[in-house]
């Protein structure tokens, strides 16, 4: 089977020509965008592992380009900088995978076997996806609160772009604060029903007695005060997207008639004999434990079969704690348009840091935008709430426990030495790449001999690469 690598810097190229051409792929090489657009008629190719960040355009131009001309190549994103709206976008868009650099030969290894095996598979089936004149929504076109980083986010992410391009009914699950709304609405404006309306609806802010009215519609005289025939929200999202937030708020009364609308795809106004077909996904959402609902008998099993064909947990804010950082930055610099380039004082950011977050990204937007309006371009600790400047870690959140460990560390404690760091990265880069040694070079941009001395001199294991020196311990600004 045939595969193109487009990379800008040889390293990476001959690194993941190397590890393919070892499982048996003939590998073919582009060292940009033009290059790899020249190659792209002259085999029929399986597969195509290409950088984000090209020199003349960048890896979403080349995904947009193979998906559209070769629907049945499966494109990976390679990226240094990985983020979590480039996770959505890129399987948004088509891609099979976002792997973040540096990756190790196992990694590389399973993912093209995993390709190469679909292949042998389903060799006879086509799944044509065209992009059909979308192009990326990148940081500055997303909401905020899809900014991050973590692997853990990154990997919802993915998630979502993915289950973006089918029609599925989508579940999602997660602590209140965790953007279930926000991430509703990256699947819809990412799907084939993007055009058409998003309607969200809070479930448990409906009285139970008017949720049916509200979804379902109405006619004259169905009720006192009924004075006129009228639409339900299910209606007014038609062809597109309705999210149901909150829905293990309602009835079991009012299940058993969303359970009929989800199988038969129809709809009954209240006091109306007609039915009528509405073309309409769903997405729900619930702060609760829904299977734990459903042992309870407080929600409808064969409801939750129904909504659960695709489940999505949003972790909270202290499981994903790489992201507070460039999340605080982002409603710091939306509060503070006059002077986008506010910053954080150190103190104050290890506080931000380390905080539970029991509202999750609500509660870290409304703390940045109260202490945006105090602070005078610098944010401060005297800036934050009270709660977020008296908290202290419980026992047992070990990152949060050594981030505060002492109130005010001194200065030989704040920063890692460049002998750290270093050991530290190359320790990284081992770890990845299974303790390859010629591997690791290449990732690294140097030689074999050099990195040799590298392990000797900071004491690294290649078996498990971990620094056996003063850089394995953790202080709050560990790189």
């Amino acid at each position: 089977m045939n595969v193109l690598v487009i990379d800008d810097e040889a390293q990476i190229r001959t690194y993941v020509a190397d590890v393919l051409v070892a499982e048996g792929w003939d590998v073919s090489t582009a060292s940009s965008a033009e290059e790899a657009f020249g190659k792209l008629r002259e085999k029929t190719w399986e597969l195509v592992c290409c950088d984000v960040m090209l020199g003349d355009a960048d890896g979403f131009q080349v995904l947009r380009r193979f998906k559209e001309e070769l629907p049945d190549t499966q494109v990976v994103l390679m990226t240094g900088h990985g983020t979590a709206i480039g996770a959505l976008d890129a399987t948004a868009f088509g891609a099979y995978d976002y792997l973040l650099k540096p990756f190790g030969v196992n990694e590389l290894v399973s993912l093209a076997r995993a390709v190469g095996a679909r292949f042998e598979n389903e060799k006879r089936r086509r799944h044509r996806y065209v992009l059909a004149g979308q192009t990326p929504t990148g940081l500055f076109d997303a909401p905020l609160e899809l900014v991050g980083r973590s692997q853990t986010f990154i990997e919802v992410m993915k998630k979502v772009g993915k289950v973006a391009a089918t029609c599925l009914p989508v579940l999602l699950s997660g602590e209140s604060g965790t953007g279930k709304e926000v991430i509703a609405s990256a699947i819809h404006r990412r799907s084939q029903r993007a055009s058409q309306p998003f309607v969200a609806v809070n479930c448990g802010a409906i009285p139970s007695e008017l949720i049916e009215s509200e979804l379902f519609g109405h006619v004259r005289g169905a009720f006192t005060g009924a004075a006129r025939d009228r639409k339900g929200l299910w209606e007014e999202a038609e062809g597109g997207t309705l999210f149901l937030d909150e829905i293990t708020e309602t009835t079991p009364a009012f299940q058993v008639k969303l359970l009929r609308a989800l199988q038969e795809g129809e709809i009954r106004r209240v006091g109306s004999n007609k039915t009528q077909k509405v073309d309409v996904r769903v997405i729900a959402a619930s702060n609760r434990n829904v299977e734990t609902e459903v042992e309870a008998a407080r929600f409808r099993e064969d409801l939750f079969y129904r909504l659960n064909a695709v489940t999505i947990y949003l972790p909270p804010l202290r499981e994903r704690r790489e992201d507070i950082y460039p999340l605080a930055g982002a409603f710091a610099a939306r509060v503070w348009s006059l002077n986008p380039t506010v910053t954080f004082t150190p103190e104050a950011l290890r506080l931000l840091e380390v905080y539970d977050y029991p509202g999750n990204i609500r509660e870290l937007e409304n703390a940045v935008v109260r202490a945006v309006a105090m602070c005078s371009g610098a944010v401060r600790p005297e800036d934050l709430p009270e709660r977020i400047r008296s908290y202290r870690p419980t026992s047992g959140d070990a990152v949060a426990e050594a981030a505060t460990d002492g109130a005010t560390p001194a200065p030989d404690e704040r920063w890692l030495t460049l002998a750290e760091v270093e050991a530290r990265y190359v320790a990284r880069v081992l770890e990845h790449t299974g303790g390859n040694k010629q591997a690791a070079a290449r990732l690294l941009g140097i030689d074999r001999k050099t990195i040799e001395r590298m392990i000797k001199r900071h004491d690294l294991a290649t078996g498990n690469a971990k620094p056996k020196t003063s850089a394995s311990k953790t202080t709050p600004h560990s790189a």
